[in-house]
């Protein structure tokens, strides 16, 4: 099982978006996924269709060792795909877990009994706080969306530096799967600057794949789907699925050199 954190903390670069459609495509790919959604705005949640009356049991109880994962997850319209929703209660999470014991690894030692998935993908919250910190020491990498503007660097930095220091002192296996260029407009020079600055500076970190700017991924979480579902022929749902398999070939490719 290979758990992915997707992050950043800056808002608004399609974390969410990334998170829901690459969890989808994993799940068409025919890979058996769990989203957790542990930022406390739900929009995760809300994007793969689960009505508030359904999420009385989610991350915040998972965190706090209210009920075993399994109890905590829910099934989406999606074949393949399960969601541990998001709450209300999560926005208080943050300072419930100032003074909790094993602060860090609270959501990892919660992940230790969950069985029977191929991927877990987790939506942290664009901070980064005690949820954040909880998501990096649970997974094995780290999907870094990043929005082709002008800030987008800047931010990144502050990112890789805290994904280090958590590797250093609780999750030395930690590594970046790759950061996923989105909003990408080609007919925007900054965009196309901001790209070039990217790849010239992280290299093959960053995926191949783009995600383009795209009126139907926009649309589709007022629907309760994601994109790839409610429009697959589109050019943004296109990319989720080749961002997807890309992220795949890095895997196997990761682990032929780990057995190597």
């Amino acid at each position: 099982m290979r758990i992915i954190a997707v992050a950043n903390q800056k808002g608004g670069v399609g974390k969410t978006t990334t998170a829901i459609n690459m969890a989808t495509a994993l799940a068409a790919v025919k890979k058996k996924t769990l989203l957790i959604d542990l930022d406390p705005q739900g929009n995760a949640t809300t994007g793969l269709g689960i009505e508030r009356a359904a999420r009385k049991i989610g991350s915040y109880e998972l965190l706090f060792g209210a009920h075993p994962v399994s109890e905590c997850i829910l099934p989406t319209s999606i074949p393949g795909l399960d969601v541990v929703p998001s709450s209300i209660d999560l926005a208080g999470a943050e300072i419930e877990l100032v003074t909790v014991e094993r602060r860090e690894w609270r959501l990892r030692d919660a992940l230790a009994s969950l069985a029977g998935y191929d991927y877990v993908v987790i939506d942290s919250p664009p901070s980064l706080n005690l949820l954040t910190l909880n998501t990096l020491v649970a997974a094995q990498s780290v999907l870094i969306p990043l929005q082709c503007e002008f800030y987008a660097l800047e931010g990144l930095s502050l990112l890789t530096r805290t994904i280090e220091r958590v590797k250093k002192a609780f999750n030395p296996g930690l590594d970046i799967a790759g950061l996923a260029l989105t909003m990408v407009d080609r007919r925007n020079n900054l965009s196309t600057q901001v790209e070039e600055d990217v790849r010239a500076h992280f290299g093959s970190l960053v995926f191949k794949t783009v995600i383009p700017r795209n009126v139907r991924v926009s649309e589709a979480p007022s629907f309760g789907l994601p994109a790839l579902v409610y429009d697959h022929r589109c050019v943004g749902s296109q990319a989720y699925m080749d961002l997807a398999k890309e992220l795949l070939r890095r895997e196997r490719k990761r682990e032929e050199e780990s057995h190597g």
